[in-house]
């Protein structure tokens, strides 16, 4: 198991819109649900406020990538290239506080959580590109098109490190390292 990194200040706020956009559409939404109904309530914000939310989500979006969990994306979607990995991590930011931040201290957890349970029973993929553009959506919403200010946010993603340098489609290696999750695509590849 990981140690998790506390992210960074400013993402409590990110935290609480997702919160809201859920209250907003209740019951279980669909991510991209989620990343209409922050869009929806970011854009009546000065452009300004709405910006200062660009460099949270990214920092969020850092601290998840991590190669443990794009071990848990390649299984859960059967792959996960360069932009699949930003995609689930869009899914899983839609997800919650609660389900994002179980998810960094235990990958293996997501084999629980109903809409994996429910993806892999249906084939689905687990992904969210909305989520990643939600500000710059707002953005242009509340200043008539005009593009999110350039020094809003700066991408800094850590090295992935070499613990799981290891092929994903090691079946046996993935059985040791995601006992859960692969016991769950074997259920539901037999």
């Amino acid at each position: 198991m990981s140690v998790v990194e506390v992210p960074p200040p400013g993402t409590e706020d990110v935290w609480r819109l997702i919160s809201a956009a859920w209250a907003d559409l209740g019951g279980s939404p669909s991510p991209d649900d989620v990343a209409a109904a922050v869009v929806r309530l970011l854009r009546h914000r000065p452009a300004a406020e709405i910006a200062a939310f660009a460099q949270p989500l990214w920092d969020l979006l850092a601290v998840s990538y991590r190669v443990d969990l794009w071990a848990a994306a390649y299984l859960i979607n059967g792959g996960a290239s360069d932009d699949g990995f930003e995609y689930f991590r869009g899914w899983l930011i839609a997800q919650g506080r609660e389900t994002f931040e179980r998810a960094l201290a235990d990958p293996d957890s997501l084999a629980v959580h109903p809409a994996v349970v429910a993806a892999a029973a249906e084939g689905e993929d687990l992904e969210c590109e909305d989520m990643l553009g939600v500000v710059w959506d707002a953005h242009r919403a509340a200043t008539g098109g005009a593009d999110l200010p350039a020094d809003s946010f700066v991408i800094r993603y850590p090295d992935l490190g070499p613990d799981w340098e290891f092929d994903f489609d090691d079946e046996d290696e993935m059985r040791r390292r995601l006992p859960r999750l692969m016991a769950l695509y074997d259920e539901e590849d037999a």
